[in-house]
């Protein structure tokens, strides 16, 4: 009674512990999909790479068993003829060279293992200065146009361990006027009449420009798009000095 008792609660509890959670999965290592990343660092984007870091394991060969011959035995033995020798001539005997023999070469399977692939790509962003116009002694009360030679975008496309990445990055500004004006654009400013970056002096003197020059962006890998961690910038300086018109009486 009690081993039929015993075998109803094994029936009854092996679905129920089929339905329990068996626990988390591990995380992918990097084996089959590759793991990109892009960030900056002193001034430069960094893009790293990195495949295949656990080796496969080499499969085991197990060699099948040969069968061995059976004999049957005959059900009364005394019922089977039994052939009567007849003697045969001694061939004469002949000596032959022995040859040696040569061994089988055994088969050895192939064994294919994930290469380790690690790849560290740098990449240098375009730098700009500044510019302005009028050149030569610009005059008080008039309009000075300001512009940064820095390219608009930095698109690149790079190849890391066998993944293709595209990164593209915008650079912001941030204007310094030597006179207490600040301007924070992502503008790059022109010259004149097109230039949307204009400043107007309203006394004479020497102005140092400082012009900040910061980079944004994202990277994009197999159809996924990530941000850039960091920010790169870069700093220019110049100088304009005003001056006063002369004036002149006219009769």
């Amino acid at each position: 009674m009690r081993k039929l008792l015993i075998c109803l609660l094994v029936t009854l509890l092996l679905p129920i512990t089929s339905l329990l959670p068996v626990g988390p999965a591990s995380a992918a290592d990097c084996v089959e999909a590759a793991c990109i990343d892009v960030y900056t660092q002193d001034g430069q984007i960094i893009i790293e790479g990195k495949k295949g870091d656990a080796p496969k394991a080499k499969p085991r060969i197990t060699k099948r068993p040969t069968p061995k011959p059976t004999t049957v035995k005959p059900i009364f033995p005394e019922l089977i003829p039994r052939p009567t020798a007849t003697p045969t001539p001694k061939p004469k005997r002949t000596y032959k060279p022995r040859i040696k023999p040569t061994p089988k070469p055994t088969f050895k399977p192939k064994v294919t293992e994930s290469v380790s692939l690690n790849d560290r790509l740098i990449k240098l962003l375009p730098t700009g200065g500044i510019a302005y116009q009028p050149e030569a002694e610009p005059l008080v009360n008039v309009p000075i146009y300001f512009w940064s030679d820095l390219p608009t975008q930095f698109a690149t496309r790079v190849k890391v361990v066998g993944e293709v990445v595209d990164v593209l990055l915008r650079p912001g500004f941030v204007w310094s006027f030597g006179d207490g004006t600040f301007l924070s654009t992502t503008d790059a400013g022109g010259p004149y009449p097109n230039g949307k970056i204009k400043h107007t002096y309203k006394n004479p003197g020497i102005y140092p420009i400082t012009l900040v020059q910061s980079w944004n962006g994202h990277w994009t890998h197999n159809g996924t798009t990530r941000a850039i961690t960091g920010t790169i910038k870069t700093t220019v300086f110049a100088v304009v000095t005003v001056v006063i018109a002369p004036t002149r009486f006219v009769f």
